[in-house]
């Protein structure tokens, strides 16, 4: 009786490390990207990482085995949830600042190249700000976060049909955004080529 007791008793501690392992590499591999995406809601880095904190939490109470083919849009999900509740109860969203995506680099690039790629992340980060904010959102779980027209369904609750119209509109507002200022689209009348 007391193998039996021993061996339960190692099972569990094996599986409880093997939870916890697996936890760990899914913060490893996704707090960022979840840390971007919560701020994009909050507009605030303090809260989002409390959003993502508790994602986390929960996932520590799920069983592995339900959510694991799925694991990433269930992370966006959890944490978009988490953090319209903080969206509520602040009772305003704010907008996201610019200082708030940017990262450090390993490779330092040249200062005017430094520069355009500072005043065109500027750009695009004003031209997101002019979408709606179901528009904002799809573009950055897509592009930002990688996640598929699935995933994002999944996250948003939206039908796949309607992710793709809203980052194909969300893509031409930008397109026509940047195109004035870079002067990229054509005049009337004239041609493209």
């Amino acid at each position: 009786m007391k193998d039996d007791e021993n061996t339960q008793v190692e099972m569990n501690d094996d599986t409880r490390t093997s939870h916890q392992d697996w936890v760990r590499s899914l913060v490893d591999c996704h707090a960022a990207s979840l840390t971007r995406y919560a701020i994009s809601i909050t507009g605030n880095i303090e809260s989002a990482r409390d959003v993502v904190q508790e994602t986390f939490l929960r996932l520590c109470r799920e069983e592995r085995e339900k959510i694991q083919n799925y694991i990433t849009p269930w992370l966006f999900k959890v944490c978009r949830s988490r953090a319209l509740d903080y969206h509520r109860k602040e009772g305003r969203m704010t907008p996201l600042q610019d200082s708030s995506l940017e990262r450090e680099t390993t490779l330092k690039p040249t200062p005017s190249i430094a520069a355009e790629k500072k005043e065109s992340s500027k750009l695009v980060h004003k031209a997101l700000d002019t979408l709606p904010s179901n528009q904002r959102e799809v573009v950055r779980l897509k592009f930002q976060n990688g996640l598929s027209y699935k995933e994002i369904s999944d996250v948003t609750e939206l039908s796949v049909s309607n992710v793709g119209f809203l980052l194909h509109s969300a893509i031409k507002s930008i397109r026509k955004e940047l195109g004035s200022h870079y002067d990229l689209m054509p005049k009337p009348g004239e041609s493209k080529s």
